[in-house]
């Protein structure tokens, strides 16, 4: 090893003992995720089992209604919140570096926050269970059940509980977005990359707009639960129907967000056996995009029994249909790709073939109960609960334990046993189909789904005891997977590089493979550079591409151009912190001290994980570099600091913040949809007193203090700049207009006068209701003008936050004009804000007159 080499291994090298769980190497975070993952999902098959054992006769009472439910709800919940996302975020984390050449994502330490996060979150809510007090109303969590009905601290828990794991679930989305778009290695052009890549970037912008409908609704529903507005409540102008609403936008989108990263696993799999490259690649990457975005327009054939009007129904059911089109055009790709290359056989592709087989039948079962006669006499029977297990488990557990086969040799250097492999498909294979298939017929005979025990002489005795044997044998086939991921292969050696002789960037490693990612990042120019560039490894291996060496002692990467891949950056990462995990803790003490209403404990965490947060984003990000320029290899000078679109940071930004502003649509589409099922909206009188609202002239003021505040923002961005030297030979700066002096006072004061602005703008905002004596546990209306108010004080508050945060950064000469991405990231997310504002002033103002 050169002393090019050993500096670049220093740099990226592993922390050992106690402190190897500061790592935030995609590496070790990757792993840590997939363990963690796949130790819930253990939980959740335990708990599947248990409920087999209740329904294995009729009329059992091995549990208690109570019992079951919690035992129900938790093995959807796991499923589907801590097994089926964060498993393919974890191996998307640990993989997506590699399939690009990169040394690793652009923010680390956000992922390693992402897991502490996740693991946290799902102790918590997994833990409930065996205090008794698990949640009960179900992965859907209905009102009014779960608002009138259970007041116990079970619904709190899945509320608050999975609403922080979802922040690492946007926290992952956004990760990866960013490092696929910006992170490619030179010459990775779009129509280049692995379409692994493409599948993780479709469904990281699913996540992006899934997910904040449901954090919405969880809002709503703990403002109902804890502080009584009435969101959901009937009686008093809510309805249940909305929550229906919100859950759908995203529970149906998670279908596809968990299915197709399972199939980008296929999709790298089926090439690398069939010893070819992929066929109909243009068609595939557009059936991803078109399948993601259909899958948004299909929540209603949730709720078609719920009366909604012909129209609406003909309308969904058309886009339920049409989104097997997409789907059959990727089956079939992969399957012509098999077709005209030489197939090995491998314990790998039996598993693809048992998850496409099986996801078919799933999604024939699908088209069946999108039609809307059919779906009203299968609605909730277990004809449902067999049609989703095909569909998840066919196209989501099959390709992961592929992938498992598949990926263990890069992660470990060892190979699983292809003998036991085919015994543990087989096994798996056949259990699967003995517990699914036959809740099918229970369903069409009539069992109702979510009930704990059944009458015997009705005709579901047999199937279900089936459906128990079928569960059984499918828990002995992951306990033979497992036994076989876990045996120790000390005196097993090392597998050889690229052992399935696969064309991807991912196989370049050595074995065992070093903690650099990559050893120089390369030049691509293929799709498969393994197969198809000569000399690849030989000139990766040399040194021979980019940054083949780490002279400061620093870790750094590559960043590129969004569509074309052309070098714009050399990136400097953070390394090893403990700050991600103490700032998930606190950050897990808010929600779950929030949850047993221990709101001082709670505001404490707040605090202290408000203070770590700044402490790291303080000491991490936006380091002024010791030069501005670095030389990385091939004669190529690139920028180690820029700001704006060019940066990581910008684009994370905006990418969050495109996720917070759907979130606040979901809240102002609340406020409509009153307006569409009231006749009167907003109503006059209720329950003998008037309704009062926040008035017309507050609002509005507090929309134009925003506004005026935002104006000062742009001036504090662009007075930041004065005295900023030339870009470029030939630019002129200071641009016109611009004070040519390096004095920073216009600055400090435009900062001074865009936080009085909006603390005015905030004090607006909630004088309105206050003058006009809102009560918001009055009618749903008064609380859906509240819940719009509230959410916007607090971004307001954010707001003025990173203001004197950037001050601060000014001040003590961790920004300057030159090195301005602090300021110009706040004022991206003033940007959202002023509209934020001024959407609520203007709803709550104006829509009362116009309705």
């Amino acid at each position: 090893m050169d002393e090019r080499a050993i500096r670049l291994l220093k740099a990226w090298q592993t922390p050992k003992g106690w402190r190897y769980w500061s790592a935030v190497n995609n590496s070790e975070v990757g792993l840590w995720y997939t363990l963690a993952a796949f130790a819930f999902f253990l939980f959740g098959g335990v708990l599947a089992l248990i409920m087999r054992i209740q329904l294995a006769v009729p009329d059992n009472d091995w549990l208690t209604p109570e019992q079951y439910n919690q035992v129900f709800t938790m093995h959807g919940s796991v499923m589907m919140f801590l097994f089926a996302v964060p498993i393919l975020e974890a191996i998307s984390i640990m993989l997506l570096p590699e399939m690009m050449g990169a040394r690793d994502l652009p923010f680390p330490r956000l992922s390693a926050y992402g897991f502490w996060c996740f693991l946290i979150g799902g102790i918590f809510v997994c833990g409930s269970l065996f205090f008794g007090v698990g949640p009960r109303g179900g992965w859907f969590m209905y009102p009014p059940m779960t608002t009138e009905y259970q007041t116990d601290v079970g619904p709190d828990i899945w509320l608050l509980g999975l609403s922080f794991i979802e922040i690492a679930s946007i926290a992952a989305a956004v990760e990866l977005i960013v490092g696929t778009l910006k992170c490619r290695p030179p010459g990775m052009r779009l129509n280049l990359i692995p379409l692994y890549a493409w599948y993780i970037l479709v469904v990281a912008v699913m996540i992006l707009f899934a997910f904040p409908p449901l954090i919405a609704g969880d809002l709503l529903m703990e403002l109902e639960r804890a502080m009584d507005w009435p969101f959901f409540d009937a009686e008093r102008g809510g309805d249940p129907m909305l929550w229906q609403h919100l859950f759908w936008i995203f529970g149906h989108p998670e279908v596809y967000i968990v299915f197709l990263p399972s199939i980008a696993l296929v999709a790298m799999i089926v090439p690398t056996f069939a010893r070819t490259p992929m066929a109909g690649y243009g068609w595939i990457v557009l059936a991803a995009v078109g399948t993601g975005f259909l899958s948004f327009g299909l929540w209603v054939h949730h709720m078609f029994t719920t009366g909604l009007p012909g129209i609406s129904i003909g309308i969904f059911s058309a886009a339920s249909e049409a989104v097997a089109i997409p789907t059959g055009v990727q089956i079939f790709c992969f399957i012509a790709t098999l077709l005209i290359g030489r197939v090995t056989k491998n314990a790998a592709l039996l598993f693809v073939l048992a998850g496409l087989a099986t996801f078919i039948i799933g999604g024939l079962t699908g088209v069946m109960i999108a039609i809307a006669p059919f779906d009203y006499q299968a609605h909730d029977t277990y004809f449902i609960v067999g049609h989703l297990h095909y569909v998840l488990v066919g196209g989501t557990i099959f390709p992961i334990v592929a992938g498992f086969y598949y990926y263990y040799p890069l992660v470990t250097g060892k190979q699983l046993s292809e003998r036991l492999g085919t015994i543990t498909f087989w096994v798996m294979l056949i259990g699967f189909n003995v517990a699914f298939f036959p809740m099918h017929i229970s369903g069409m005979i009539g069992m109702p789904r979510r009930v704990y025990t059944y009458p015997g002489g009705m005709g579901f005795d047999l199937p279900n005891m089936i459906s128990t044997i079928g569960a059984f044998t499918l828990g002995i086939g992951f306990l033979m997977l497992l036994y076989d991921v876990f045996r120790p292969k000390g005196k097993q050696p090392l597998v050889k590089r690229n052992v399935w002789n696969a064309g991807t960037l991912e196989w370049s490693g050595e074995v065992p493979d070093k903690p650099w990612g990559i050893r120089s990042i390369p030049i691509v120019t293929t799709r498969y550079p393994l197969w198809e560039q000569d000399n690849f490894l030989r000139d990766v291996d040399e040194g021979n591409f980019y940054l083949p060496d780490a002279e400061e002692g620093l870790r750094e990467t590559m960043v590129t151009s969004t569509v074309d891949a052309e070098p714009m950056q050399c990136l400097r990462v953070p390394g090893p912190s403990f700050l991600p995990m103490v700032a998930a803790l606190f950050t897990g003490g808010v929600f779950i001290f929030g949850t047993y209403h221990w709101y001082w404990a709670a505001g404490i965490c707040g605090l202290f994980s408000f203070i770590t947060i700044v402490t790291w984003l303080w000491t991490g990000t936006a380091k002024i570099p010791e030069k501005d320029t670095k030389a990385v290899g091939l004669d190529l000078t690139l920028p180690t600091y820029v700001s704006g679109p060019a940066a990581v940071g910008w684009w994370a930004m905006f990418i969050t913040m495109l996720g917070d502003m759907t979130a606040f649509v979901s809240l102002v589409f609340g406020y409509f949809f009153f307006w569409t099922v009231h006749d009167e909206f907003p109503p006059a009188e209720f329950d003998g007193r008037a309704v009062a609202g926040p008035g017309m002239v507050w609002p509005l003021v507090a929309a134009g203090l925003a506004g005026a505040a935002w104006v000062a923002v742009l001036l504090a961005r662009r007075w930041n700049r004065i005295g900023q030297g030339p870009k470029e030979p030939g630019d002129k700066f200071p641009a016109e207009g611009i004070i040519a002096s390096s004095t920073t006072w216009p600055f400090y004061v435009a900062i001074a006068i865009a936080c009085g602005l909006g603390i005015a703008s905030v004090a607006s905002l909630f004088y309105g209701p206050l003058k006009n004596e809102m009560d918001p546990t009055h009618h749903a209306y008064s609380a859906s003008v509240s819940v719009l108010v509230l959410w916007t004080m607090l971004h307001t508050g954010v707001g003025v936050l990173m203001l004197i945060y950037a001050a601060a950064r000014r001040l003590f000469r961790k920004m300057d004009a030159d090195h301005d991405a602090d300021m110009v990231n706040v004022t991206l997310y003033w940007h959202f804000l002023v509209l934020t504002v001024v959407i609520t002033g203007t709803v709550i103002a104006l829509f009362p007159e116009v309705a």
